[in-house]
């Protein structure tokens, strides 16, 4: 087999290969919705770096994940997992609440 042919194909291979290994690397933060709150319910990130939330929710009914600044919303049918992948966050702290249960699910993300 000709070498540089070889080459080409790792090389290719390799760019195939970037996008799970970026994906794989990104952050990921895990909240629980549960009897109506969400823990933990402050959740430090890095600041200007994209992540992950995993919301499991163990709720008896749905719950919705949002945030108003990035806009976002995650609605988790009850014993249900989702995620979703957030945009870089400059440093400070940005809320998050629960549209179900207002009064009590309730927290932030803080950026640094």
């Amino acid at each position: 087999m000709n070498p540089a042919r070889l080459s080409a194909a790792a090389f290719a291979a390799a760019l195939l290969a970037a996008p799970l290994v970026a994906h794989a690397e990104m952050p990921t933060f895990e909240v629980v919705a549960e009897n109506g709150r969400f823990t933990p319910e402050t959740i430090e990130v890095p600041a200007d770096t994209r992540f992950r939330l995993r919301l499991t929710n163990r709720n008896a009914g749905p719950e919705e994940f949002e945030t108003t600044r990035p806009f976002k919303e995650l609605v988790v049918g009850p014993g249900v997992t989702r995620t979703t992948i957030y945009p870089p966050l400059k440093a400070g702290t940005y809320p998050f609440f629960g549209e179900f249960h207002p009064d009590t699910a309730k927290g932030q993300f803080i950026a640094r």
